[in-house]
Formats: structure tokens, sequence, C-alpha cells
């Protein structure tokens, strides 16, 4: 087989001998000569919160897609066999593949004696050059295309790769061809191929349509007050940060699916909650531009058309006939959810997880400073979870789900605490 395999993986952290793990991964297989023969790259499902998702741009509601690494390992293994490993920076992205395949339980021969640097092997080549990815590509006239991408970093990393071979390096760097016949040569264990297809940035998109959409071929049946204003309750919670998760949409459906509430009387509902917004809005006898703005980007939250929107904002008091037909009234259920609503009080326990964009302590202080009480675990009394990701893997945020529990984001909960 022979050649080379150019990888590299994003990650969670810096320590995969504590907890960190990969959370994408690229293989870019290449010729001997350097010419690249085939790519192949994956989000891994890491199981708990993604990390510095500043850096790696990573989303959750992407990721939950994904597999396992366990689902892939054949996969990986079978692209890496027989090739000799190469990275840039290879101690970093080689200890994490290894941890992966050993958490697995399954013994890799991916050793220092196998792996070839192109950051070292560039540091020998131009001693004067970067040493970063970047850098290096900037310096020798390589590409690269999106920075902290598995697939751009690893073909960039390629790219250099076949730089360093045209200028000699199996010549001139100490014990290439040693490192090259000892990965062509050294067993690797048999494992199962897997059926887990790549999964890519940006599935969330093309995979969580809104919820009404989902609910196309849900058959209506007759719900009663008790059902309604439970559902009402639902998007009241998931509207508490003005964003609905991918996790919240999958939420309302399956609510909606049980309880035989299909598009068309979710649509009705929807209306009548904001017809109740409304009202409790111009309770004081005025509508505010930031609150009429609040209520029109509620409404495209809800898929609540901008022309219906326009005439329940107008229609703010009693009861409307709605464009669309039926009737929307800001009393009933939707009025007493909206009347009963509960945001942060003073007193409220909150719990943090996941990497923020701001220390732990900073977004801590806000909330004692805000009358609120942060706890380091989530139990029944925690009335919000604030994540770096709604979205988030993290066992705050599965716990929260379970406990209904909202998780909202940072800009959310900045939101709220202004309310406050």
């Amino acid at each position: 087989m022979g050649g080379y395999a150019v990888v590299d993986v994003e990650t969670t952290g810096l320590v995969p001998e504590a907890h960190d793990r990969v959370v994408e991964i690229a293989v870019v297989q290449v010729t001997p000569d350097g010419v690249v023969e085939d790519t192949w790259s994956t989000l891994v499902n890491p199981g708990r919160d993604l990390g510095r998702q500043d850096i790696h741009g990573i989303r959750a509601a992407d990721v939950r897609h994904a597999p396992a690494f366990g689902d892939v390992a054949g996969q990986v293994a079978r692209l890496l066999r027989g090739r000799t490993f190469v990275a840039h920076n290879a101690q970093f992205d080689r200890r994490f593949v290894w941890h992966e395949f050993a958490r697995q339980g399954v013994d890799v021969p991916l050793i220092e004696p196998t792996t070839l640097c192109t950051m070292r092997t560039g540091s020998l080549l131009s001693p004067g050059a970067p040493r970063s990815l970047a850098g290096s590509c900037g310096h020798h006239g390589v590409e690269l295309r999106n920075a902290h991408e598995a697939m751009s970093d690893a073909l960039a990393a390629a790219g250099l790769l076949r730089v360093f071979l045209d200028r000699g390096s199996r010549r001139t760097v100490p014990g290439w061809d040693d490192v090259v016949e000892l990965a062509e040569t050294t067993p690797w264990p048999e494992l199962p191929a897997g059926s887990a297809a790549p999964v890519a940035r940006g599935v969330s998109t093309t995979r969580d349509t809104h919820l009404l959409a989902r609910l196309a071929t849900v058959r209506n049946r007759p719900i009663t007050t008790r059902v309604k204003e439970g559902y009402l309750e639902l998007v009241d919670r998931a509207l508490l940060d003005r964003h609905i998760s991918a996790r919240e949409h999958d939420q309302l459906a399956a609510y909606c699916v049980e309880a035989g509430i299909g598009r068309a009387v979710a649509g009705t509902l929807h209306r009548e909650y904001l017809a109740a917004l409304a009202c409790a809005a111009r309770s004081d006898g005025v509508l505010t531009p930031d609150e009429q703005a609040d209520l029109r980007a509620v409404a495209a939250m809800l898929h609540v058309p901008d022309d219906e929107a326009d005439h329940l904002l107008l229609a703010a008091r009693g009861t409307t006939t709605v464009a669309g037909g039926g009737t929307t009234t800001a009393d009933g259920g939707a009025g007493r959810v909206v009347a009963r609503r509960s945001h942060l009080a003073p007193g409220d326990h909150v719990v943090f997880t996941g990497a923020m964009r701001e220390p732990r302590d900073v977004w801590e202080r806000r909330a004692r400073d805000a009358g609120l009480v942060p706890h380091p675990a989530v139990t029944k009394k925690v009335r919000l979870v604030v994540a770096a990701d709604p979205d988030s893997l993290s066992t705050k945020a599965r716990k929260a789900e379970a406990y209904g529990i909202t998780v909202v984001s940072e800009d959310g909960f900045d939101r709220m605490i202004g309310m406050l």
C-alpha cells in the first residue's frame, strides 16, 4: 500500500489523557511522491461539550447528528493502515487519535517512529520559516482555506508535505525512509468496517427542519385545554432566550406527535401565543419599537407570516380574525400561559456549562450581581442552565433536559438578566 495519511483533528481541548475528545477528523491519503489520492472527514460526537467552539467553530446542532468515534474507528483504521501518519504538530494529532482508539479497547501502532511532522520538517528545511500551519503555508505558498476546519487543515498539511518531498526531504531529513518503511510493515488490528456515514459541518440546516414542517404528516386530534396549555408552556420556555434550539425543536415536535397536534393546529396556537404576548406588551398602553421588534422576532421563530404578525400587533387587544382563517384571541389558554410565565427572579439557581467566550467566574459574578445563585450541579431546584451552546452535549445539559430545565445561550442569559 504505502504512501502517507495526512491527518488533522479538531478537539474539545488539549489533553486526551484526561477527558478531551476528538470532535472532527480528516484524513488525506497521499502517494509516496506527494499526490493526493483520496480524502475523508467527519464530525465526531464526543458525548460531552465541544470545548472552545470559538476556535474550531463546530456547533452542537451538527455534532448531535454525527457518529461516535467507535462507529467510524474501522473506517479510520482502514485509511491509516500501511501508511505513514503525517500531521502538522503531529504529536498532538497522533495522541488524540491513539487515545480515541484506546477508548474502544484497541491498541493501534500510532507511535513516534511511524510518524512524520510537517512542522518539524519545515523547521529542518527552512529554519527561519514560521512554525504555525498558517505561517508555514504562507511561507511556502500553500493554500489554507479555512483554518481549524479539519479537512482544510489536513489538505494544507498535505500541500506542505508535497513541497517538502519536492525539495528532497527524503534525502535531507534523517531517518525519513526508515519511518516510511516501519509504517508500511507494522501490522494493524482488524476492525469491523462499520456503516456509519460521515457527517459534515452544517448538516443541521438540512436535517433539523422547522417544527411546523415536521408536523405536516401528523393527524390532528381533538385536544384538551390542558394539552393546549402544555404545548404553549413548552413554546414559552423555549423562547425564554429568544432562540429555539435544535433540542427544543425536537421537544416541541415530540409533544405534538404524542398529543395529536398537527401543523394547522400548531400554527393556530402559535398565533394565539403571539397575540397574548402582544397584549401583555401593551398592557401599559404603549407598544414600544423594541417590543414590536421582539414580537416580530418571535413571529419569525414560530413561522407566523409577516402579514399575520403585523395584523396581530395592530389588534393586540381583544379578538381579531386572522388572515388564513380562524379567530385568534389574546384570552384563553395562551393568555393564561403568558400571564403566569416566570422569568428569572432573585434567588433563582443557575448552572453554567461549557467553554464560554468569557471566563466562568465572570458569568457567575454577573449572576450574583443580578441576585441569582450560581450552582455547581444540575438539580431539580435549578431554574436555568446557561451553556456555551444551547444544544450542548454536556452532562449538565443532558441532565437539564431530563429535568425539564431550560438551557439557554450566553447571549440569551445576558438578555434575561438585563430584564431583572
